[in-house]
């Protein structure tokens, strides 16, 4: 069985920093590319960012040059750096793999950000 399990967000201040980790397990976590994605309250969730297994990133524009998103394949863990954060980034964050032909999610960790 596939598990993927986020870090505990938080409260913090706009222009601050956070960093959610995902650990996974139940797959072979190096093979498969890794997401995060966010869902506001009243918003439909949307893709934040993308680490292949090659190590290529991807990003929503709303988040480029304030996100990052990296893996370690020892931990089987996948990061979400985030600064300059801002009230708009307020949302429940999910760690997604697609693996079996099925999407995996975790239960999303709420990011609270304060003006």
């Amino acid at each position: 069985q596939v598990h993927l399990v986020e870090s505990r967000g938080g409260l913090v201040q706009a222009g601050g920093s956070l960093r959610l980790s995902c650990v996974a397990s139940g797959i072979n976590f190096k093979l498969y590319a890794m997401n995060w994605y966010r869902q506001a309250p009243g918003e439909q969730r949307d893709l934040v960012a993308t680490i292949t297994s090659s190590g290529s990133t991807t990003y929503a524009d709303s988040v480029k040059g304030r996100f990052t998103i990296s893996r370690d394949n020892v931990r089987n863990t996948v990061y979400l750096q985030m600064d300059s954060l801002s009230p708009d980034d307020t949302a429940v964050y999910y760690c997604k793999v697609y693996a079996r032909a099925t999407q995996f999610w975790g239960k999303g960790t709420l990011v609270t950000v304060s003006s």
